[in-house]
């Protein structure tokens, strides 16, 4: 296929971006033809020309396009649209994770029974490549691990906290520069990155789509406090989703982590994502770019467009089967060295009493430090354990809870990349 009609269903920031990478007069995109644009309203931010506006995004699929762009977002009504696309003999790209994650098993299928093609690249870390590197470029390699800085968001966040900043100032200036929404829910909620994280689980391990229930914890509550202990053992914080191949099944989990400050991924700043895929033959293999913003999204965009125009009768992706589904470890039953971080009364007995609690779950300590007194004058505790069984660590925080002698506590797990 050389000569693209294309018809774009959504009429946003993304599809609006898209639009103008394609009609700057790149000579790369001239055999490419928007066809149409599905839209319920106008954008007055861009101004789409002679292109064919239709009212109603499902007349797209009826028009004379060879390939289907989906960003309208959400989840059930990009999927009827998708199929209908599909069914109907046409190409379909998208940018929506939440529907690939939701519904991306039965939609590749649907494909494969209408020998079309559904490509998303930009589901996953926008124009970053990855979707077509885990299916094709790495098809050489046994992968272990996938783990990554899967959302922008966050990691503007959590990279502006680490310079002293507020997380409710950093979360203002990311929605004020585009890069929350106004309402950032699924991203600091760690949803973004775990459908994300499931989708790359799915290329990677075939754990299929949706993703069985697995652990997600945002990073509402992490505060600015924690990096500055963090930094004193040489770690940093950042929100990381993990695929991994163990002992009985895989791991599958999305939460913050606290990384050696050195590690591959610790020094990504703003809104930039990475990943790192542990392989056999290349050792582990990085990858990292932009993870928000139009033009990123726009770039996996016509990767895809790209791949569909030099594809011909040859498929370019290499999509599990989805049969043989391994199991989904219990997050419970997990092993993770952990940061504690605890508040007590400055009374005499209490580090006994912590220490004993700990120990009555089998977890011990590898660092234990007493901070200076805060202003209600409590005392910050820190400590570092050894590796310790995610639901002993559970229990033993329970336990702590019914002593009126510890007044808050939080954990982070740490992770060796």
């Amino acid at each position: 296929m050389a000569k693209l009609k294309i018809g774009i269903c959504g009429w946003g920031n993304v599809a609006t971006g898209l639009y103008e990478q394609l009609t700057n007069g790149n000579e790369l995109y001239s055999d490419w033809e928007i066809s149409c644009i599905g839209a319920r309203r106008d954008n007055p931010r861009c101004n789409p020309g002679s292109v064919k506006i239709l009212r109603d995004i499902f007349d797209v699929v009826k028009e004379d396009v060879d390939i289907l762009i989906e960003l309208i977002g959400g989840v059930e009504t990009a999927r009827d649209l998708i199929s209908e696309a599909l069914n109907s003999g046409k190409h379909v790209v998208t940018a929506n994770k939440a529907v690939i994650f939701e519904h991306g098993e039965e939609l590749i299928k649907l494909a494969r029974k209408n020998n079309v093609r559904l490509l998303f690249e930009s589901a996953v870390c926008a124009g970053t490549p990855t979707i077509k590197m885990l299916s094709n470029d790495l098809s050489a390699n046994k992968i272990s691990k996938v783990a990554g800085m899967l959302n922008g968001t966050t990691n503007f966040i959590l990279s502006n906290m680490q310079e002293g900043a507020s997380y409710a100032d950093v979360l203002k200036e990311a929605q004020d520069n585009g890069y929350a929404e106004p309402d950032p829910t699924l991203d600091v909620n760690g949803t973004d990155a775990a459908h994300k994280i499931g989708i790359l689980s799915a290329l990677a391990f075939n754990t299929g789509l949706p993703s069985p229930e697995f652990y997600i914890e945002g990073i509402e509550e992490i505060k600015s406090q924690d990096f500055i202990y963090a930094e004193d053992f040489n770690f940093t914080i950042k929100h990381l989703a993990v695929a991994k191949l163990s002992t009985g099944g895989i791991e599958l989990r999305s939460h913050p982590v606290m990384l050696d400050i050195n590690s591959s991924l610790a020094g990504l700043k703003g809104v930039r994502n990475g990943i790192q895929f542990d392989t056999d033959l290349l050792g582990a293999f990085h990858v990292a770019g932009s993870g928000a913003g139009r033009e990123s999204t726009a770039s996996g965009l016509i990767s895809d467009l790209h791949a569909l125009s030099k594809s011909n009768e040859v498929s370019p992706m290499n999509y599990p089967d989805f049969s043989n589904k391994p199991n989904i470890l219990n997050f419970n039953d997990l092993t993770f060295k952990f940061y504690v971080y605890l508040e007590v009364k400055d009374e005499p007995g209490v580090l006994a009493l912590i220490s004993k609690t700990f120990a009555d779950h089998n977890i011990s300590f590898d660092k234990v430090i007493q901070k200076d007194q805060l202003q209600n004058g409590s005392v910050p505790l820190v400590i570092f354990t050894d590796p310790t069984i995610e639901s002993e660590m559970q229990i033993a925080l329970e336990g702590l809870a019914d002593h009126p002698e510890v007044l808050n506590s939080k954990i982070i797990r740490i992770e060796d990349l």
